[in-house]
């Protein structure tokens, strides 16, 4: 019988009877939960949903920390059309609010106990506690039958909202619909050869963008999830022991994270026999260690460096690492080419028409920032190529080169935006977040590039009042995550101004070799 999937609520359903005893979730301390398991707990978890008054298009906000319930979770709300976003339990108070603020659930679902619980609560958002003990007895007097109007979820509605940093302070919500991850699972699984035999890591936060590739192609695919929580990734011999321990055949990570394990020697060359792929992007690869993981497992192992924007569907292109990869040590990997049933065109190129502002368009291209009209229309525009239909396309900011082979080559950022560690950070955003300070009369931050994949995000405060950099960096934690924490804090009376009064960032970016 031939099925026509539509939604990933049946995707899910239908590859859950194909693999019905088959291993789904793997956990390093022993529990596994079958295909069957999942699917029947998803289930009751929709019905659970529904009972509570949630309907399609509603949104639920998950602080996730990859339990089973948490991941039950996901696929429920995918079962119902009702979208879901996680959340980083780490992430400062202010910065979880006004990511509440733009996507208005109607329910909060705590996996973990969340430190800042009292002032969560202040926001009068209905919440349940999926992590205690007694919660999945309660979900047992629901049905684990599909929900019926799973049949009303369309490949246009929403499946997820993917916040990501915002140049006004605000986070931007990405919306990814049912039709963007059929088509990325249907290309995740022909690209990479995945079946039911692989075991694919899930050691990426799944509040950030790289998961997707994890949850989606693993669990949409019949194969093993692994899942690592911090506790196990923070530590390299660890977590290079338990990927080992669990016979992982796919890793996807951004590369500081593959770095680290090599930097530290927690991975060598016969740390990972069953490894089969090894898959990075989100920020460059530095050659001399990329190198050294490809003399460790080219010949046992592809290795993959791949490319996309959050607002696209986590990946749109991949490219293969071969031994000419490294006649060149000084420039980046390249990003290969796209992946088929997706295109671009570039903007703002130069005379060759080789050079500019990659812009993205076919089938994986997002439905636009969640709530967010202003900024959905700029950045996601009609082709300026194309005056006969509507043909919308994501403009990344990203400059890329095209070469003799068609390849695309990353070479910066058209805006003020970074990668660092592996997240997009828009520097404005910690800008705004310095200036909440009472003692902050304006602040500058730029971001100090040490070489093609490393740099450092540094912050210029004038103020007249506070003479200790600690005090800013300290205040500067409760307000952003970790990964968007200056590595330096300088003080000044005033910041440098241009001719146009605006703070000249060029001047800074010398300054700081001489303050």
């Amino acid at each position: 019988m031939v099925h026509y999937i539509y939604n990933i609520g049946v995707r899910f359903s239908l590859t859950a009877q194909l693999h019905t005893n088959r291993t789904a979730l793997k956990y390093h301390d022993g529990l596994q939960v079958s295909y069957a398991q999942l699917d029947a707990l998803s289930n009751r978890m929709a019905h659970y949903l529904q009972s509570e008054g949630l309907q399609k298009g509603d949104v639920i906000a998950l602080f996730n920390n990859k339990s089973p319930l948490g991941y039950a979770t996901m696929l429920a709300a995918l079962k119902c059309g009702i979208i879901y976003t996680n959340l980083d339990h780490t992430s400062p108070f202010q910065r979880i609010k006004k990511i509440t603020e733009r996507c208005m659930p109607k329910l909060l679902v705590y996996d973990v106990e969340y430190s800042l619980r009292t002032e969560m609560d202040e926001l009068n958002i209905p919440s349940i506690n999926i992590f205690e003990a007694g919660f999945e007895n309660q979900l047992s007097d629901f049905s684990t039958a599909l929900p019926a109007d799973v049949a009303s979820v369309t490949g246009q509605d929403g499946a997820y909202i993917m916040f990501t940093s915002g140049s006004t302070g605000f986070p931007k919500g990405a919306v990814i619909s049912h039709a963007n991850l059929i088509n990325f699972i249907n290309w995740g699984q022909a690209e990479y050869g995945i079946t039911q035999d692989d075991i694919l890591t899930n050691a990426n936060p799944i509040y950030f963008d790289n998961s997707v590739f994890d949850f989606y192609i693993a669990l949409f695919s019949g194969a093993q999830l692994a899942p690592f929580t911090n506790d196990i990734t923070r530590d390299p011999f660890l977590l290079v022991k338990a990927v080992a321990a669990a016979g992982c055949t796919t890793w996807f990570s951004v590369p500081s994270l593959l770095v680290y394990l090599i930097t530290t020697k927690a991975l060598a060359a016969n740390s990972l026999p069953d490894m089969k792929r090894f898959i990075f992007g989100g920020e460059g690869f530095p050659k001399p260690r990329l190198k050294k993981l490809y003399e460790m497992y080219g010949a046992t192992a592809g290795i993959y460096n791949v490319y996309g924007p959050t607002e696209c569907t986590c990946i749109c292109s991949s490219y293969k690492i071969s031994e000419t990869d490294f006649e060149d040590m000084n420039n980046l990997a390249p990003l290969g080419f796209l992946a088929p049933n997706f295109s671009y065109v570039l903007i703002n190129t130069d005379d060759t028409g080789t050079f500019g502002e990659l812009c993205l368009k076919g089938p994986n291209v997002g439905a636009g920032y969640y709530n967010d009209v202003e900024r959905t229309q700029k950045s996601f525009i009609q082709n300026p190529y194309n005056a006969y239909y509507n043909e919308i396309i994501y403009c990344t900011g990203d400059l890329v080169q095209v070469d003799a082979k068609g390849h695309l080559h990353f070479k910066g950022r058209a805006d003020n935006q970074v990668k660092h560690m592996g997240y997009r950070i828009e520097l404005e955003e910690i800008e705004a977040m310095l200036n909440t300070l009472v003692y902050v009369n304006e602040s500058a931050v730029i971001y100090d590039r040490i070489n093609e994949s490393l740099g450092q995000i540094i912050a210029f405060v004038a103020t007249d009042t506070v003479t200790d950099a600690t005090i800013v960096t300290n205040d500067i934690k409760k307000l952003v995550p970790d990964y968007m924490i200056p590595r330096k804090v300088f003080l000044m009376p005033a910041l440098p101004k241009n001719q146009n009064g605006k703070t000249d960032k060029t001047l800074l970016k010398d300054f700081k070799n001489t303050l």
